[in-house]
């Protein structure tokens, strides 16, 4: 399988990846939340697989539920939060022209890595 790490709020995994996409298998701990963050150069597809997913769209708030998606454009800021005691599982499919970790441009972060912003 792909990359494997460990974040302060659960950890990710990636399933695929080829030309021009790549797919993570996400899980977010129990009252744990990612970064407030944009991407320069992709778009994220989120498919709610287990527990509820409280998302931040550019400031609107969308629950999605498992079964559910979330599409998050390029350039959109975003955040997956989540606010249940069950673990929250997504699978996200990312498309663009550069799928690397170093494409996040942190707006708010809850473990102090905003130091760490690209512009």
């Amino acid at each position: 399988m792909g990359d494997f790490e460990v974040r302060p709020w659960g950890t990710w995994h990636v399933l695929d990846e080829g030309d021009g996409y790549k797919v993570k298998r996400i899980e977010v701990r129990a009252g744990q939340r990612l970064s407030y963050q944009t991407h320069a150069h992709r778009s994220e597809h989120w498919i709610v697989v287990s527990g509820v997913a409280t998302c931040v769209l550019d400031g609107e708030t969308i629950v999605a539920l498992p079964g559910e998606t979330v599409e998050v454009a390029i350039g959109a800021a975003h955040r997956i939060s989540n606010l249940h005691e069950e673990d929250l599982v997504i699978i996200e499919v990312q498309r663009g022209s550069y799928t690397g970790e170093d494409d996040i441009c942190r707006l708010e972060d809850d473990y102090g890595r905003t130091e760490a912003l690209r512009h």
